[in-house]
């Protein structure tokens, strides 16, 4: 079993609405458009998140303050994106892609979490999980 630990932070245009992804992002900056990100300025490394990729699926828990969801994937073992983490509820994968076939999309975190992560200082902790 792995695990990486991230952070990242809130942001005003958080809207967790997106019916099939979600996404963290090192992004500091959010128009209102990226309805699938649930949190901004991650600060995850690349080489921590490969470590993942020799794993069958993952199990993302977030936390927020004393909040936590949960996601479970399937792991794309072509993920190599430096700058965002997408989790999709298809199997489309991509470099930026690190899971597909999840169990929720950004629309299905709790709206307590995603209404906490529209303040800028709201900082979310996220665990990710591998195992077969």
């Amino acid at each position: 079993m792995s695990k990486v630990l991230f952070s990242c932070y809130g942001h005003r245009n958080i809207l967790g609405t997106h019916k099939t992804t979600l996404e963290f992002t090192k992004d500091k900056d959010l128009s209102s458009n990226g309805n699938c990100i649930i949190g901004v300025s991650a600060d995850f490394e690349l080489s921590q998140i490969k470590k993942l990729l020799e794993f069958a699926n993952i199990k993302i828990r977030i936390s927020v303050d004393a909040m936590t969801d949960e996601i479970t994937a399937k792991v794309n073992p072509y993920f190599n994106d430096a700058q965002e983490i997408v989790i999709r509820l298809g199997e489309y994968d991509s470099p930026r892609t690190l899971g597909t076939r999840a169990d929720k999309a950004s629309m299905h975190i709790k709206r307590k979490i995603i209404n906490k992560m529209k303040n800028p200082m709201q900082k979310m902790i996220v665990e990710i999980q591998g195992f077969n």
